[in-house]
């Protein structure tokens, strides 16, 4: 096959990591790949990995008619089989751009917590969980299947870099428990549980030794400095540290004894053999223990707890129990590297991405009526979904990554359903 992907956006961040290590993986099994997107710090990897980038156009808005006809040229004069966009935008540029125009088969990839409710019904579609995949078959979309995020395990592995470096030119202690979290510094999801960290920090550091290490950048770099400025302050030494976004991220995982995270970083942090807590939102933290392994393989590596006050106090707790055994921190980073080995190793993931490359082949119309009324569907809510956003801006409560801020398991929690392992 010859295929485009099409992350939504080329920054740091593990949608679009995962999209590019899957394009890799899938091209290794002799298919052609080819990375179109709007140019950013992964080009790098990208290229590194030896796979070809063609820039797309920069757009104005989302969906961009610029650039569904500049991915629609791609696909032409490369005689493309596929398009795979990841994320609502690129998927609704894909659907309404070769898929509609020209009968390019079409598949969208959501990581998000909930999929955009004007993606198109007859879209083929990938998400991470189970739990999200039950929620949309629910809703009448009938061709769902659940790749889960993946890590490469040999890039990613204990010994695959030195943190060394890492650790002089970020000053950390050598004596010190060090717990990172590797996260973009945004308002969903990631905020609240960064600064409930650093709270923590702050009253651990004392009696524990622990230091805090977050790397990561974002719209809310400015609330994170101000939370680790206090923290430091209360705790009278350097307890947390903010090292700003790194492009490779691995030496930071080398230098945890503990990592924090959700999604991919999460996965990254179990790639690495170290010990983890996972990270959600109002107030979910929870231990990756052989217990709780079911409800994250339901939910993905997130949770919602019983409200942002417990988010702290939850935390702390669960680092005390902690970080006094080193031998149990050595047997849960243990269990999370075999898990990763187990369940989401990259090629097991590109065999099941080929697969559902295979069934979406016959899925594009070959005739206008064919995709009209689902097309016609999706464009109603996707204009209704414009007029709610114009109209939550003027009253200042938007939501810059309002897909993530709406999760799935805010509606239908993982105690509501059977867990699948």
């Amino acid at each position: 096959m010859r295929l485009v992907v099409y992350p939504h956006r080329l920054h740091v961040g593990g949608s679009q990591i995962n999209a590019i290590d899957l394009a890799g993986a899938v091209r290794d099994r002799s298919h052609e790949v080819i990375v179109f997107g709007q140019p950013g710090p992964l080009v790098d990897r990208v290229t590194a990995m030896g796979l070809e980038f063609v820039p797309a156009p920069q757009p104005r808005g989302r969906p961009s008619p610029k650039v569904m006809r500049a991915l629609r040229r791609l696909v032409a004069e490369r005689d493309v089989d596929l398009v795979h966009g990841y994320e609502w935008t690129t998927a609704v540029e894909a659907y309404w751009g070769p898929r509609a125009r020209d009968g390019v088969p079409a598949v969208a990839t959501v990581l998000s917590m909930a999929v955009a409710p004007f993606l198109p019904l007859d879209m083929p579609l990938i998400v991470g969980t189970e739990q999200i995949a039950d929620y949309e078959r629910r809703g009448g979309r009938p061709g769902v299947a659940v790749i889960e995020p993946t890590v490469d395990l040999v890039h990613n592995a204990p010994g695959a870099v030195d943190p060394a470096a890492f650790r002089r030119e970020h000053g950390l202690s050598p004596d010190a428990l060090t717990v990172v979290c590797v996260s973009r510094l945004s308002p969903d999801l990631k905020l609240e549980g960064l600064l409930g960290a650093i709270e923590v920090a702050g009253r651990l550091a004392a009696d524990t030794g622990m230091q805090l290490v977050i790397a990561g950048d974002g719209p809310c770099r400015a609330d994170v400095e101000n939370a680790a400025e206090l923290a430091n302050a209360a705790a009278g030494r350097r307890a947390v540290v903010l090292t700003g976004e790194l492009r490779d991220p691995r030496p930071a995982y080398a230098a945890a004894d503990l990592c924090l995270g959700m999604g991919g970083s999460a996965l990254r942090a179990m790639a690495f053999a170290r010990p983890l807590v996972v990270q959600g939102e109002c107030g979910f933290w929870e231990l990756l223990t052989p217990d709780t392994v079911p409800q994250f393989l339901w939910t993905g590596w997130y949770g919602v707890g019983d409200g942002r006050e417990q988010g702290a106090p939850r935390l702390e707790a669960i680092l005390r129990d902690v970080v006094g055994d080193p031998g149990r921190l050595r047997e849960l980073g243990a269990h999370a590297r075999r898990l990763a080995e187990e369940r989401f190793s990259l090629p097991a993931a590109a065999d099941r991405q080929i697969r559902a490359y295979e069934a979406a082949l016959g899925t594009a119309p070959v005739r206008r009526r064919a995709w009209l009324t689902p097309g016609s569907v999706s464009a109603r809510r996707l204009a209704a979904y414009r007029v709610r956003s114009r109209l939550d801006d003027l009253l200042g409560r938007s939501s810059a990554d309002d897909f993530n801020a709406r999760a799935v398991a805010r509606v239908a929690p993982a105690a509501s359903l059977p867990i699948r392992g």
